[in-house]
């Protein structure tokens, strides 16, 4: 392992350092293996590893490639992580989430069309007052996805996107219980919209951070 570490370093300084760039194509495996004093077990192995977190495209019969190294590209290894959470951990992913959402919807109060403002307000709209809370939570993670992606922050987009799955059942699992928690999630969803058509960046940030946390509490309400 610590020789396939070593491995692993050696193309990371290479891809680092701009010997090799994004779309460029590794040397032939002997040649990159002489270079770089490795053998070529060890090499192969390395390209295994950088290839399964997408810094690396092994493309059979043609040979292996740099990615893009686009933010989202590289946050999917993030994801299949998070896919393994446990349900004690739940709160840890939105106590994250109640800090990056904010920050994200504030950025995106100054950048956000009106066009846009108005397609989720058609959206909730069209769900009505009473609805299931399988369509109040597809809306939801619809909704929250369209204004972080307004941010234009796709490191903040990828991030968001992978902390998203384990909060779905807490979400779920809260509209079925709480009482309140269709009509209190459908009018923090109209808050954040006022300050976003506003372009009021704090207030946007605040109505993010009451709706997020309110999902937070009543979840330690009933650990």
């Amino acid at each position: 392992m610590a020789v396939t570490d070593e491995a692993i370093e050696k193309i990371k300084d290479m891809i680092v350092s701009g010997a090799l760039r994004p779309g460029d194509r590794l040397p032939k495996e002997s040649e990159l293996a002489a270079g770089l004093g490795l053998s070529r077990n060890s090499l192969r192995e390395a390209v295994r590893a950088l290839s399964l977190i997408r810094i690396l495209d092994v493309r059979q019969g043609d040979g292996t490639y740099v990615t893009s190294l686009d933010p989202q590209l590289l946050l999917e290894a993030m994801s299949f992580v998070v896919d393994f959470h446990r349900d004690d951990t739940v709160l840890e992913f939105l106590a994250v989430r109640r800090i990056l959402e904010p920050a994200a919807t504030a950025m995106a109060a100054g950048r956000i069309g009106e066009q846009e403002v108005d397609a989720l307000t058609a959206q909730l709209d069209a769900l009505g007052g009473d609805p299931s809370v399988e369509e109040l939570v597809a809306c939801d993670l619809e909704f929250h996805r369209s204004i972080v992606q307004a941010s234009g922050n796709s490191v903040l987009c990828s991030l968001l996107e992978g902390l998203s799955g384990p909060t779905t059942r807490a979400r779920i699992w809260r509209g079925l219980t709480q009482q309140d928690a269709v009509s209190r999630t459908l009018h923090e969803h109209r808050a954040i919209l006022a300050a976003l058509r506003d372009g009021d960046a704090e207030a946007a940030r605040s109505w993010a951070t009451v709706h997020i946390a309110s999902v937070e509490q009543w979840l330690r309400s009933t650990l």
